[in-house]
């Protein structure tokens, strides 16, 4: 894919690192002129120094062309410049780091397709290793409304040995929660579950559910607090 990444910070050169390893196409817009240099001779991007809210800059990176374009600049009302033009090249996906979320609405209206609210995940992620430390956030879902977590079955876990059906049919299990997959570290043996498929003690589970319900999980799989 051809990406256009509006920010070269941390994040931004973070990601643009990232994009490039999976042999993207990737063009990062910069004020900092060294910024720029560090991005080109170190990572081997594209680099454009420039206004990423600029029309002249924009099409010097390439804008037509590109399959996304994400916006990591430092303010909200820069990200949404950069979004309204990017839709404007009609880019088919636009994402955006949201900062304050008084934004959120407007990104909306603007057709941004993804967007991070920074403050959310941070939260999420800061109470989760606070309340359960034995949790394991991978991936957060929607705008920090809901998390992919990894747990590991303890030993004396009440549902060790108990089936999925029997698992999910607990009063205390919350609907909301799904288990997406189990690891099991003794074989190395991934497993998509199924309603007859056991959990050991010692599996690693995959669970998909809002903050609130995969605490709820957590205890209805035995993780103390």
């Amino acid at each position: 894919m051809y990406i256009v990444i509006a920010g070269g910070g941390l994040v931004g050169r973070a990601l643009a690192r990232k994009l490039i390893a999976k042999r993207h196409d990737v063009v990062v817009i910069d004020r900092d002129r060294e910024v720029c240099e560090y991005i080109y001779t170190r990572l081997g991007a594209v680099a454009i120094n420039g206004s990423a809210t600029s029309i002249d800059t924009l099409e010097d990176a390439g804008i037509k062309k590109a399959d996304v374009a994400v916006a990591l600049l430092h303010l909200d009302a820069d990200n949404l410049a950069f979004s309204v033009l990017a839709k404007n090249f009609e880019v088919p996906r636009v994402i955006v780091r949201m900062r304050n979320k008084k934004y959120e609405q407007a990104y909306r209206i603007a057709g941004v397709g993804g967007i991070i609210s920074i403050t959310d995940v941070f939260v999420n992620e800061l109470a989760l290793k606070i309340e359960q430390p034995e949790l394991e956030q991978v991936a957060v879902l929607g705008p920090g409304k809901a998390s992919l977590v990894i747990a590991q079955i303890p030993q004396d876990s009440p549902v060790d040995g108990k089936t999925i059906a029997e698992i999910v049919k607990d009063r205390r299990f919350p609907k909301n929660c799904v288990l997406a997959g189990i690891f099991r570290s003794d074989t190395e043996e991934f497993v998509f579950p199924r309603g007859n498929v056991a959990v050991r003690a010692g599996d690693r589970v995959f669970l998909a559910a809002t903050s609130d319900d995969v605490q709820k999980a957590a205890d209805c799989l035995g993780l103390k607090r």
